[in-house]
């Protein structure tokens, strides 16, 4: 059982603190000298695009988890709209995602701190490695403790960034931003879809919203101040970029380096270092806390192993899904370091499952928020956008394919095995 006092701790800042962590990863690295390199100035226009359209996919998760917080997040979410087998594949979805997706995140962060200190393979592995420990090791000791390292993290993100914005503000030239879109409306629109990575994060604190001192007043606040915080600064960003003409063949994923070194000459090598850390850490630790909290609810409902329901005696924190997320994250490492499986292979395989765990949680907000017609009305919104964008995921669909493949022969021998114990009683 749950300690008391780690129940019901996390306040409106520690609220913000999480979700601008789990949105504004380290796409803020790479996407606004990518997206410029493919529509120009007018990536402005996708990033408006995509900052409006994902405001009621945001606000989805946040009405849910404000009425129905649950570690279980959304699978929880899709078994009261549903039935609890498609709630518990769900929360498989999201689990495989953060198994596969969290050492992703730490390897891009590692590789833009290597880079910008001209380090080698290995040493973007250990980096990788220590901040996947930090993120478990924050998460063992408490989410009061976390989240309170996670706001210092996140303001340290925000000051780095505004700072090289308005530091690179003064070389902006009016020119760059004509002819507004030089590769035609179509670039706009396969922007948008690489933009739309960016905003991957709002369901990770559904599983900790049981944790909110009070979910009902505090969530939907906390997705709204979030929102405008995270669109600020990409939008803010994406502005600098383009306007420094910072993008280009060889420096579209690094443009940030180049902004932070015209920002703060000689020392910009340290913040650049600085920011990739913070970008990777902030996620790492939602995600960690998310995946560890969905396998203690899956475990509990007998749709994972009983060992991930196992708790810690010092800091009731689940730390037997931490365990578990510590020997997967090695495996995927080891996977990596062999040279087994690229960075881009391994980026592909969890968009599809993350787009599925948000189309489960729009569907479930369609049937569980029917008396809210804004609630609704954002739900099928989400929806209609999730499910547009699932159809660009290519072969990738293949992998969540063969988790429903396996999923199903789990629960046939599940009901063997119940019919069995059955009928020997």
């Amino acid at each position: 059982m749950i300690k008391p006092t780690e129940r019901s701790s996390l306040r409106l800042h520690h609220i913000v603190a999480l979700y601008v962590g789990s949105v504004l990863g380290c796409g803020v690295l790479i996407l606004p000298g990518l997206s410029a390199e493919i529509a120009g100035p007018g990536s402005l226009l996708s990033w408006i695009f995509i900052i409006v359209l994902a405001f009621p996919m945001a606000l989805t998760m946040g009405f849910l988890s404000a009425r129905f917080p649950n570690d279980g997040g959304v699978s929880y979410f899709v078994t009261l709209a549903f039935n609890e087998q498609l709630g518990a594949l769900i929360g498989w979805f999201f689990l495989v995602s953060g198994i596969i997706g969290v050492p992703i995140l730490a390897l891009t962060g590692a590789g833009y701190i290597a880079a910008a200190y001209g380090l080698s393979e290995v040493f973007r592995i250990l980096i990788a490695v220590s901040i996947i420990l930090a993120g478990i090791f924050l998460n063992y000791i408490g989410m009061r403790v976390s989240s309170q390292v996670q706001i210092i993290v996140v303001l340290g993100t925000i000051c780095i960034l505004l700072g090289a914005c308005i530091g690179s503000y003064r070389i902006v030239d009016p020119s760059h931003f004509t002819p507004l879109i030089p590769h035609g409306w179509m670039s706009i629109g396969y922007a948008a879809t690489l933009l739309f990575w960016s905003y991957i994060g709002w369901e990770a604190v559904t599983h900790i919203a049981e944790e909110f001192e009070d979910p009902k007043r505090d969530v939907v606040r906390g997705t709204i101040i979030a929102s405008i915080i995270i669109g600020s600064l990409y939008l803010l960003t994406a502005y600098v970029v383009v306007g420094t003409h910072m993008y280009g063949p060889g420096i579209s994923d690094v443009s940030l380096v180049y902004l932070i070194e015209k920002s703060f000459g000689q020392s910009g090598m340290i913040l650049t270092g600085m920011t990739g850390l913070f970008v990777c850490l902030a996620p790492s630790i939602s995600y960690i806390g998310a995946a560890s909290r969905l396998s203690y609810s899956l475990a509990v409902t007998g749709y994972a192993p009983s060992f991930l329901a196992r708790l810690s005696e010092r800091y009731y924190t689940h730390i037997g899904g931490l365990i578990f997320l510590a020997g997967c994250f090695s495996i995927v490492f080891i996977m990596y370091s062999t040279g087994l499986l690229s960075l881009a292979f391994l980026i592909q395989l969890p968009n599809s499952t993350f787009i599925l765990t948000y189309i489960g949680g729009c569907a479930a907000g369609l049937v569980l928020l029917k008396d809210s017609r804004c609630a609704l009305f954002m739900s099928g919104i989400s929806l209609i956008l999730t499910s547009c964008i699932l159809l660009f995921i290519s072969w990738a669909i293949l992998f969540p394919i063969g988790i429903i493949l396996i999923w199903g022969i789990f629960l046939m021998r599940r009901r063997k095995k119940m019919g069995n114990l059955l009928k020997s009683m």
